[in-house]
């Protein structure tokens, strides 16, 4: 590991320009060139390349709040999925030397290898009060041009997230099967980018699953003889879902077993005609407080979502009871449908802020299906 720490810092001149015309100059990190999304920050501590391979973060360019990446590395078998799903990664210290002995790589290597631009040196305590004061918005990173009114030309360009329908992109193209085939329960798992740690903790618990692409219908999925169907998480928004809003109508008449996380739960609303909203901010990080009604407990929660379901229409409606609320903003974390074996959650039950305050969640789904 020697070489490791031998290696020059990027001293190469980067600059993060918003949609709204604010500039900041720092250094590149990662490969040279220029990117594009919506930017937004995770307040995370640790398990920074877990998020960068979390498709729900497709098209977002992420801001830190955490001063320091890459200090412990990157191994191979940390990931949600096949690839860094971030457009872009903006951070205070981007660490090439690391120090973990179990690590494969450092953190240069491994963006240069997956493609992924990003800026470091910036002041991510300012940008964060000022996303945090002006809400989401689109921008460009770059360390091949440093033209700004060539980078404003090229991001008044790029779509608002708004509208944007980003889950088939992520999705696999091809149905594949996790688990034992001998195990007890069989789930049909719907992947409008779900992550490997969600399918694991299922597997664990006994269950057979097989990963269908986003727009399957009905037909394919009621062939593998389900004894559940999971709606996974993903990025974009779920409004502009209409294949994936009609498929959960029509599972929703099965009478079977349902389990939707974060995009899932917002696809669960939606079949229900409860309508979702982009939200100012979002919820990013892994340390937001989430009340369950149900046993009055708190749970530490990991979030990733810039959607919500709209709590007066859930309100109003007498087919849905609130289970989960965010102690922070009150916004909807959980729902089950009432008379029916459904129910889901916005947050991630499979990641370990807690450390394991929302495990339950998994053994709730099993034991729907017994």
């Amino acid at each position: 590991m020697e070489h490791k720490f031998s290696k020059e810092p990027n001293y190469t001149p980067a600059i993060l320009l918003l949609e709204d015309g604010t500039v900041y100059h720092g250094k590149a990190a990662g490969k040279i060139g220029t990117t594009t999304g919506e930017i937004c920050f995770n307040t995370g501590m640790t398990g920074y390349q877990e998020i960068f391979t979390d498709p729900s973060y497709f098209g977002q360019l992420l801001v830190t709040t955490n001063a320091h990446i890459g200090n412990y590395g990157t191994k191979t078998s940390e990931v949600e999925s096949s690839s860094i799903k971030i457009a872009g990664l903006i951070c205070k210290n981007f660490t090439i030397q690391y120090s973990r002995e179990q690590a494969d790589d450092d953190i240069q290597d491994y963006f240069e290898k997956e493609g992924l631009v990003g800026i470091s040196d910036v002041d991510t305590r300012a940008i964060v009060r000022h996303i945090r004061d002006k809400g989401a918005m689109n921008a460009i990173i770059s360390s091949e041009i440093l033209d700004i009114a060539a980078l404003k030309k090229q991001l008044a360009k790029v779509p608002s997230m708004d509208g944007l329908e980003l889950a088939s992109k992520v999705s696999t193209t091809e149905p594949y099967l996790i688990g034992d085939p001998a195990a007890k329960h069989k789930v049909a798992v719907l992947d409008f980018g779900t992550k490997r740690n969600i399918l694991e903790c299922m597997a664990e618990r006994g269950c057979y699953l097989k990963v269908f692409p986003a727009k399957t219908g009905l037909a394919e999925l009621q062939a593998f003889n389900p004894d559940g169907f999971f709606f996974s998480n993903g990025p974009g928004d779920p409004a502009a879902m209409d294949y994936a809003i009609t498929t959960a109508k029509e599972i929703l008449q099965q009478e079977k077993p349902i389990f939707g996380i974060c995009l899932g739960h917002q696809l669960l609303a939606l079949a229900l005609d409860i309508p979702t909203y982009k939200m100012f901010n979002g919820h990013r990080g892994i340390n937001h407080p989430v009340k369950n009604l149900l046993t009055g407990h708190c749970e530490i929660t990991s979030q990733n979502h810039g959607f919500a379901v709209d709590p007066q229409a859930i309100k109003a409606n007498d087919q849905v009871e609130i289970t989960h609320v965010n102690l922070n903003d009150e916004t909807i974390e959980g729902i089950r449908v009432k008379g029916k074996k459904a129910f889901s959650v916005q947050y991630h039950p499979e990641a370990a802020p807690g450390p394991h305050d929302a495990r339950y969640l998994f053994d709730d789904f099993i034991k729907m299906m017994q």
